[in-house]
């Protein structure tokens, strides 16, 4: 029966797939010929985005009824509670410290990721924003690895530096196994619906925001 849902979700997928090549940002970085002040903006804008969706999962597992749903949601909060602790590091390497954190104006587009988040967590159907997630997920692991890699190779980051990227890049076991099992839960109770769809859609696109916001005006 998983099949169905592995289909679902292997669908969308390929619906985003053309948008997953369209980030700009990404690709300067690969190359080596992004300036290295995008680190920065990066650490300063996910000082924001981590909190805030640690937060939208957090809410997301209090009103999953799918206890499977439910842990989910909690997981990703946990991971989200590991990848703040990452942060410092890449702020301190980028020349960020408290201060300057405190002082730094976020940019709406980079924002507008986590803004859709909250709002998928207060208004999405927990089943619709896993397959939401789960097509954004692909392409943000695939991104960080990228990063991760690069920041090495072309820009001497050290290990702590990059430890943020490793995180989010770096493939979870059972992942796929578990997120088609509770997308077929969904689909079962009824829980699934059009929605998803476009959930999927417009978080993949203010997923690409958030990086070609920072390709614009890095200096």
């Amino acid at each position: 029966m998983v099949q169905k849902a592995r289909e679902l979700l292997d669908a969308v997928h390929e619906e985003l797939a053309p948008m997953e090549n369209d980030n700009r940002l990404v690709e300067l970085i690969a190359a080596g010929t992004a300036p290295r002040s995008v680190f920065r903006l990066i650490a300063a804008e996910e000082s924001r985005i981590v909190p805030a969706d640690w937060r939208s999962f957090l809410h997301l597992a209090s009103r999953s009824e799918h206890l499977g749903t439910r842990e989910y949601f909690a997981g990703l909060a946990q991971g989200e509670g590991i990848a703040l602790g990452k942060l410092p590091a890449l702020a301190a390497a980028t020349g960020l410290d408290d201060e300057a954190l405190r002082k730094y104006q976020p940019l709406a587009g980079c924002q507008a990721y986590p803004s859709f988040m909250s709002w998928m967590a207060l208004h999405g159907k927990p089943a619709d924003v896993v397959i939401a997630l789960d097509a954004n997920f692909a392409a943000f692991g695939g991104y960080c690895a990228t990063i991760a890699k690069a920041m090495r190779e072309h820009y001497g980051f050290d290990d702590d530096a990059c430890a943020f990227f490793d995180f989010f890049g770096t493939p979870v076991p059972g992942a796929e196994e578990q997120t088609a099992a509770l997308v077929q839960a969904g689909l079962d109770s009824g829980e699934c619906s059009d929605e998803a769809r476009i959930y999927a859609r417009l978080f993949q696109t203010y997923e690409l925001m958030f990086w070609n916001t920072i390709a614009d005006v890095a200096e």
